[in-house]
């Protein structure tokens, strides 16, 4: 009886490792995300998020069904790179359940033109992020968010 309750915690306990360092691995995914978003003109990175995201990977950012894809997304982060070149997407917390990753981060940024409208006259903005991304066999299939942009208008325009 000693014998099966040893073989079945040693068991227990390698399930656990492997189950930790699967969660390890999508974390280090979703992270490339990240990397992406706040060094967005780089080559590097945007190969990097290619290899992490589904071919079919989707941008969920409202109710419209108008998801971006990929492509989409990569062109905005081109875009952003431009507009605001100093901007930095900072990890606070990251979670995982099951195949879901959670991610609490904070966006800084200071555009050098317009955004949305605003002309932020060399101000900057610090908004908190909240995502959701989900993975399946270790590459992230789709992406939820929610960014405080309302905030980062009223601090760029001086509110």
């Amino acid at each position: 009886m000693n014998a099966f309750r040893t073989t079945l915690a040693a068991a227990s306990l390698g399930l656990a490792s492997i189950a930790t360092g699967a969660a390890a691995d999508d974390k280090a995914t979703v992270q490339t995300f990240y990397d992406l978003l706040s060094n967005p003109g780089s080559e590097a990175q945007v190969t990097a998020f290619l290899s992490a995201t589904s071919e079919n990977w989707e941008s969920v950012g409202d109710y419209s069904g108008e998801n971006d894809g990929r492509e989409g997304f990569v062109g905005q982060m081109g875009f952003f790179s431009q507009l605001i070149p100093d901007l930095d997407w900072s990890v606070q917390a990251m979670h995982q359940d099951g195949d879901f990753v959670i991610v609490r981060s904070r966006a800084t940024g200071t555009p050098t033109g317009p955004f949305f409208g605003v002309d932020g006259q060399g101000r900057s903005f610090d908004i908190l992020t909240i995502d959701i991304h989900e993975l399946d066999d270790g590459v992230i299939v789709r992406t939820y968010h929610v960014e405080d942009w309302a905030s980062a208008l009223q601090q760029l325009s001086g509110q």
